[in-house]
């Protein structure tokens, strides 16, 4: 039999739906950490461009810490509405058409495991197609998110990611809403090759070892080494070469609780099989972010 991971009877709707709301689930659960790296990933910008300035924010717990103190514990969910539209979008067709792809590419008549250059080939090519189609979502997030560092009183672009989205088309252009879409297309491929592939390479392997089953303890282990090998390769195309082992504990605490939620619960998503009445109601839990 070919390895094309377990067979299903779940559709490909199916599949994009459970990947979605697994993605919006983790989203859910770790978007302050990715508030916190924002900020983070601004300071250093600011504190570069004026060498007498002090940081304001000190680590990641400190600045989830500072945020929730002096914004308020709902500005560390800033940016979550387009957050849930990227994973939405991103998280349920990079993950969603990670398994057809893969066996597209190794054919119908492929006997074995797969090979790892296929997985990877594959979580490469689904991750670019999805980011190239997420991209608004993406912006948007970010440009929330930084809204949050502005002093009280200085008037904000947007009062929501609805009101975004229109004003970016409204004053910058339809075009702008990919902005940064190069960078993006290579950054998010390379990430998502990093999770998807290397988590079922691992889940494949542990396996194989004696007394390990497909169940909950297996699902976490390969989502803690998606997430672990997702920073190694992902980390210096954030942050730099230089700078890798510096931010390797701040940025696998937001990708690697982020990949052990996600999959954990994708996996149990899928066990459902979804059934009609489940999909419907999945389907609807995803469109009410929008």
């Amino acid at each position: 039999m070919a390895d094309h991971g377990p067979k299903s009877d779940i559709s490909l709707a199916g599949t994009f739906a459970s990947s979605a709301f697994a993605a919006c689930f983790a989203e859910l659960c770790t978007i302050p950490l990715d508030t916190a790296k924002v900020r983070l990933q601004l300071q250093k910008k600011a504190v570069a461009g004026d060498g007498g300035a002090l940081p304001k924010y000190r680590g990641m717990i400190g600045t989830v810490g500072t945020i929730a103190r002096e914004e308020g514990l709902s500005a560390l969910w800033k940016g979550i509405v387009p957050g849930l539209h990227r994973q939405c979008l991103f998280g349920g067709l990079r993950i969603g058409m990670y398994e057809p792809v893969k066996a597209f590419y190794v054919g119908d008549n492929f006997v074995g495991d797969v090979p790892l250059s296929k997985k990877v080939l594959a979580a490469l090519t689904t991750g670019a197609v999805a980011i190239a189609i997420a991209n608004p979502t993406d912006l948007v997030k970010v440009r929330l998110q930084a809204e949050g560092k502005l002093p009280p009183g200085v008037p904000r672009r947007y009062s929501g990611a609805l009101n975004a989205y229109s004003t970016i088309v409204r004053q910058e252009g339809v075009g702008a809403l990919w902005t940064g879409l190069g960078p993006n297309v290579a950054r998010n491929a390379i990430i998502n090759a990093a999770e998807l592939a290397s988590y079922d390479q691992i889940k494949q392997t542990i396996l194989k070892v004696p007394g390990f089953t497909d169940n909950v303890f297996t699902h976490l282990l390969s989502g803690l080494g998606a997430g672990f090998f997702a920073v190694c390769i992902g980390s210096p195309v954030d942050v730099g070469p230089l700078a890798f082992y510096k931010g390797f504990i701040p940025n696998f605490g937001r990708l690697g609780s982020w990949n052990v939620i996600m999959f954990l619960t994708l996996e149990q998503v899928k066990a459902t099989n979804l059934s009609h009445d489940n999909f419907g109601a999945l389907l609807y839990s995803i469109s009410s972010v929008w």
